[in-house]
C-alpha cells in the first residue's frame, strides 16, 4: 500500500500522525469564533423563518495554493486540528445514499478510518443504508464542525470491506455494542420491548452476563464496513459575508491506487 499511515478511530480522540505537515497557519486549531448577529427565529401558524445568523470569522484562508496536493493527506491534518481544538464528535458524518431510481436518504454515522482508498463506517449489512449503498453504490459524506466553521464533504463510490477487516474492527467494540448488533436488525419495524428481550436471547446465547465487560461475541455475517472511495472531495471555511473559502479536489481519471488530483476554488 502506497500510503503508510491509517487514520483509525478506535476512540475519538485518538493521537493521529500522518507523513506530511504543513506549517501553513489555516491548519492550525481555530478555538474561537465572535458571534457577529444574534441568532432570531421569527414563528406564525403556518412557517418558521430564521432571521439572522452569526457571521463567521475565521483568521486564517484556504487556497489551491496552501492545500497538500492529497486529499486524504489534508484530512489527515485537518482532522487532527478539530480534535485538538475540542470539536465536540468530530468523527460524526452525514452519509447520504439512494435507491436505485434516485430517492436520497440521509443519516449521521461515525467514521471510523481513512486509508489510502477511502473513508470507513460499519453498519447492518440489512439496513436502509446498506440496502441503497447495493441498489446504488455510490455515496456522500459531509463533516461539519461547527466550532471551528470548517466543513469537509466527500462523494465517490463505495465498496464493502473484507470480512477479516470488519473482523478486526468489530472485536475492538465493548463487548455491549457487539451484543447489539447481534440483536438489532436495523431499520426493521420493532414492537416495544421486543429489542430488550432480544439483546436478552443474545447474552444467553454467547454466555454473557448483564452489564458483562468482556467476552467472546463474534461477527454477525450480516454487520461490516463500507469504504467510501473518494472522486470528489471538497474543503470549506467559514469566512464573514459568506464569501466562504473553498477548494474541491477531482479525482483525474485513470488514477485509482496512487490517484492524481485537480484543485481548484470554488465560488461561495
Amino acid at each position: 500500500m502506497a500510503f503508510g499511515r491509517i487514520l483509525s478511530l478506535r476512540s475519538p480522540y485518538a493521537a493521529l500522525s500522518h507523513p506530511y505537515r504543513t506549517a501553513q497557519p489555516f491548519l492550525r486549531p481555530l478555538l474561537t469564533q465572535r458571534a457577529m448577529a444574534t441568532l432570531e427565529i421569527s414563528k406564525d401558524h403556518e412557517k418558521l423563518t430564521v432571521k439572522d445568523h452569526k457571521q463567521y470569522e475565521t483568521p486564517d484562508h484556504l487556497t489551491p495554493s496552501n492545500v497538500n496536493p492529497s486529499p486524504i493527506q489534508q484530512f489527515h491534518t485537518w482532522f487532527e486540528d478539530v480534535c485538538k481544538a475540542g470539536v465536540r464528535e468530530p468523527e460524526a458524518v452525514s452519509l447520504s445514499t439512494s435507491t436505485a431510481s434516485g430517492i436520497p436518504s440521509s443519516r449521521m454515522v461515525l467514521f471510523k478510518q481513512l486509508d489510502a482508498h477511502g473513508f470507513v463506517f460499519y453498519t447492518n449489512y440489512t439496513s436502509r443504508k446498506s440496502r441503497e449503498l447495493l441498489e446504488n453504490p455510490n455515496a456522500a459524506l459531509l463533516f461539519y464542525w461547527r466550532e471551528v466553521s470548517r466543513q469537509v464533504r466527500v462523494l465517490g463510490k463505495v465498496e464493502k470491506l473484507t470480512k477479516e477487516e470488519s473482523e478486526e474492527y468489530f472485536k475492538s467494540r465493548p463487548v455491549g455494542s457487539r451484543l447489539g448488533a447481534w440483536a438489532s436488525h436495523q431499520s426493521s419495524v420493532v414492537q416495544e420491548g421486543e429489542l430488550h428481550e432480544k439483546l436478552s436471547e443474545m447474552q444467553q446465547k454467547f454466555g454473557i452476563g448483564e452489564g458483562a465487560k468482556e467476552g467472546d461475541v463474534p461477527l454477525p455475517e450480516f454487520w461490516g464496513g463500507w469504504r467510501v472511495i473518494p472522486s470528489e472531495v471538497e474543503f470549506w471555511l467559514g469566512k464573514p459575508s459568506r464569501l466562504h473559502d473553498r477548494v474541491r479536489y477531482l479525482r483525474k481519471d485513470g488514477s485509482t491506487d496512487h490517484p492524481t488530483w485537480r484543485i481548484e476554488r470554488l465560488a461561495p
